[in-house]
């Protein structure tokens, strides 16, 4: 197989994989984040075809959604392209950004892998995390977890560890300054970068209008 027709077995298999998922962590979650590693990709010195897979099958099986276990996706992302038969440095170099590229990850302090191509999938991922999407998407699961939409009683705890992260149940806002705001200064590239101050801006925006309507001043 070529690496186009790779790419394009993939796209099929994640699109069916993840035909019930979650809102927020679909097939269109994963085609956006493919399409924004593509665009950083191309003003950075990366192997693309690391890059499209990695953003591919970085979400084909989310922890969150299978008890926390976080090897289910690196081993349905390896079975796959073993029997595709792609080189087995590639497959490696693929399963090592799927095990790091989440933000929860970095809350352990414990950078074991990083590469280039890691960098790029993680603010492709990342970009979809804030802005209005990532606004839709935070409210989307907020709503999924039967959560709150705001407790002025409760405060974000900006200093979670990864495992307090995992098993948190506070209210939809709280994330928001628990990751979404942080994500901005936490890009690896410069086109993330660029990318992400105008959503960061949009978000900042967002959250002066909602607490003006929480506060029935607006």
């Amino acid at each position: 197989m070529t690496n186009q027709q790779i790419i394009d077995a993939t796209k099929a298999y994640v699109k069916e994989t993840l035909k019930n998922a979650e809102g927020g962590h679909d097939w269109f979650h994963t085609l956006r984040v493919y399409n924004n590693a593509v665009l950083i990709s191309k003003k950075e010195p990366v192997d693309d075809f690391v890059v499209q897979l990695g953003a591919l099958l970085h979400d084909i099986a989310d922890s969150k959604f299978h008890n926390g276990d976080e090897t289910v996706g690196p081993e349905m992302a390896r079975v796959f392209l073993f029997e595709l038969n792609v080189d087995s440095l590639i497959i490696e170099h693929v399963v090592n950004i799927i095990k790091h590229i989440s933000f929860k990850n970095s809350l352990s302090g414990n950078a074991e892998f990083t590469s280039r191509e890691l960098q790029v999938v993680q603010d492709a991922d990342r970009l979809d995390a804030i802005g209005a999407i990532g606004i839709a998407r935070c409210f989307n699961y907020g709503g999924f977890k039967n959560r709150p939409l705001f407790d002025p009683s409760i405060q974000p705890n900006m200093n979670m560890t990864k495992e307090e992260y995992k098993t948190s149940a506070a209210p939809t806002i709280n994330h928001f300054y628990e990751k979404l705001l942080l994500l901005k200064d936490k890009m690896n590239t410069k086109t993330g970068q660029q990318i992400a101050s105008k959503r960061h801006q949009f978000m900042e925006t967002y959250l002066e209008q909602f607490y003006a309507e929480w506060d029935g001043e607006r």
